[in-house]
């Protein structure tokens, strides 16, 4: 079934890539140069016929098998001059057709076919940091990213980031493949004046939410004005940078060591993280304060909000009498996942 498997997949790319008839002249001239050598060589079985056409075609020439007679050294000419001549056609396209592929996939001229898979719209600095934050967490670490942005080319060495060359619109979305996409991430683009890069980011949100509702997006806003305009695009998750720095500033400032938690707190790559995991079956019916020392007990994990099914609403130090549901979810700071 593999092997079945395999020489489709072969048959396809070379049908795709117009190279069929060049391998069917390679393998005809390879049957033909094999039965010709069988026929004037009386000694020579038709499998070490076969064999001596491969040797000879791809120039290893081993010597165990040679022809004696007039016709087989005329049939060993017409495969040294003609069967090397195709097959390294042959292998010249294939190699061409592949450094193009990897050339159109740097150039981020490609589509791309994978399910459950990020898409992440616009690349800045910020960017840079959160793909090095997602390779820092085993949970999305080698999962596939697909990048769209204006840029000329991939602007990291990532073997699990893909690039598509352009602006964020429906037709870069859908090579992107949104509709299968697990989440979105849109952010601002730097090069563009402040009063125009929060309305690209709301239409860009409206375009996402309007082709695939189910996809969860994460949207960056320089300006907390624009909120409202992307709560009505259905935004799953609206974060507003220059207010967040603001307020952890002006936090730090009154509270002196709480930047450090927060970063501490936000980061993949040391000491404690912020973890959103589904209630146990044995939890369904307790309290949340029951649950909440159970954790620090059994897990060494703090509790800080109850989620109301995946996506649902979070509430953030839940009165101590809330009691746990089946679907709900934890979000909790721990040294690990539980």
């Amino acid at each position: 079934m593999i092997i079945v498997t395999i020489f489709t997949r072969f048959y396809r790319f070379l049908k795709k890539e117009n190279l069929l008839r060049l391998f069917l002249l390679v393998v005809i001239l390879l049957i033909a140069g094999a039965f010709a050598l069988s026929w004037f060589e009386k000694d020579v079985n038709l499998i070490n016929s076969f064999w001596w056409s491969i040797v000879t075609m791809t120039t290893v020439g081993y010597g165990d098998i040679y022809p004696v007679t007039l016709g087989g050294r005329i049939v060993g000419i017409i495969i040294m001059f003609f069967g090397i001549g195709l097959l390294g056609m042959f292998t010249a396209s294939v190699a061409s057709v592949m450094v193009e592929r990897k050339l159109k996939e740097e150039k981020g001229m490609k589509s791309f076919n994978f399910e459950g898979h990020i898409v992440l719209c616009e690349w800045n600095f910020r960017a840079k940091d959160i793909l090095t934050e997602l390779r820092s967490d085993k949970r999305t670490k080698e999962t596939p990213i697909v990048l769209i942005s204006d840029l000329e080319e991939k602007p990291v060495d990532d073997p699990d980031l893909y690039f598509i060359h352009g602006d964020v619109t429906e037709e870069t979305l859908k090579r992107a493949n949104l509709q299968e996409a697990k989440t979105v991430i849109i952010l601002g683009n730097d090069r563009q004046p402040e009063n125009t890069r929060d309305a690209k980011v709301v239409l860009t949100t409206l375009t996402v939410e309007t082709l695939n509702p189910k996809v969860y997006s994460i949207v960056e806003l320089l300006d907390d004005s624009n909120i409202r305009h992307c709560e009505r695009a259905n935004a799953d998750e609206i974060i507003v940078s220059s207010e967040f720095n603001s307020r952890l500033i002006s936090r730090a400032a009154v509270d002196h060591g709480i930047s450090k938690v927060l970063s501490e707190l936000l980061s993949s790559k040391v000491g404690n993280d912020l973890f959103k995991i589904p209630v146990e079956q044995n939890q369904v019916g307790k309290s949340f304060i029951d649950v909440f020392l159970e954790m620090k007990k059994t897990e060494k994990s703090i509790v800080l909000a109850l989620q109301k099914g995946e996506e649902g609403k979070v509430i953030a130090n839940p009165d101590s009498e809330t009691v746990i549901e089946k679907n709900d979810f934890l979000i909790v700071i721990s040294e690990t996942k539980a």
